[in-house]
C-alpha cells in the first residue's frame, strides 16, 4: 500500500495559471506512479443561456481544444493522460470538478489559482476555494511565486 494517490485530477481551463498546475501534476504523477486524469470545465455558467443546444455545443467544442491542448503539454512534458473528461458546467465549475474527482475516486485534485486579493475573492468566489471545501480528497492549489505573498 502506498500513502501517494493512485489517480491524480488535473483540472485545468489553459490558463498561464493553469500550467503551473500542469507541471506540478505531471511531476507528481510520475514521480508516484499515480494514473494522471484532466478535466476543462467549460466557461459558460451563469453567462450563457445553457438551455441552447448551439450554445451549450460551441462551449463543449471549445472546451474540447482547450483539453487537447492541455494534453498535448502533458505529452511533451513526459507525462502521460489515463483519461480526460470534459464537461459544460450546470452548476458551478467547482461542483463538476467535484463531481469528476467523485466518480474516478481521485485520491489528489491538482489545480491553478488566480491569486485573487481577499476582497475580490469575498465578493466573487474562488473556484480552487470551493473545491477545497468540497472535494472529498485533498486539493493541491498551486500558484505563481509572486502570487504567494498577496
Amino acid at each position: 500500500m502506498s500513502i501517494f494517490p493512485t489517480k491524480i485530477l488535473l483540472a485545468t481551463d489553459g490558463s498561464r495559471d493553469a500550467e503551473l498546475a500542469l507541471t506540478t501534476a505531471v511531476d507528481l504523477a510520475s514521480t508516484t506512479n499515480s494514473e494522471l486524469h484532466v478535466v476543462t470545465i467549460a466557461h459558460g455558467y451563469p453567462a450563457y443561456d445553457l438551455r441552447d443546444p448551439v450554445v451549450v455545443e460551441q462551449l463543449r467544442q471549445r472546451a474540447e481544444e482547450v483539453l487537447e491542448e492541455q494534453v498535448r503539454k502533458i505529452e511533451g512534458a513526459g507525462g502521460k493522460v489515463a483519461e480526460k473528461y470534459v464537461r459544460v458546467p450546470e452548476h458551478h465549475r467547482a461542483q463538476e470538478i467535484v463531481e469528476v474527482a467523485e466518480e474516478i475516486g481521485a485520491g489528489l485534485i491538482v489545480m491553478g489559482s488566480r491569486g485573487l486579493g481577499g476582497m475580490r475573492r469575498a465578493l466573487m468566489g474562488s473556484v480552487s476555494d470551493s473545491v477545497v471545501r468540497h472535494a472529498h480528497c485533498p486539493v493541491m492549489v498551486v500558484r505563481h511565486e509572486k502570487e504567494r505573498a498577496a
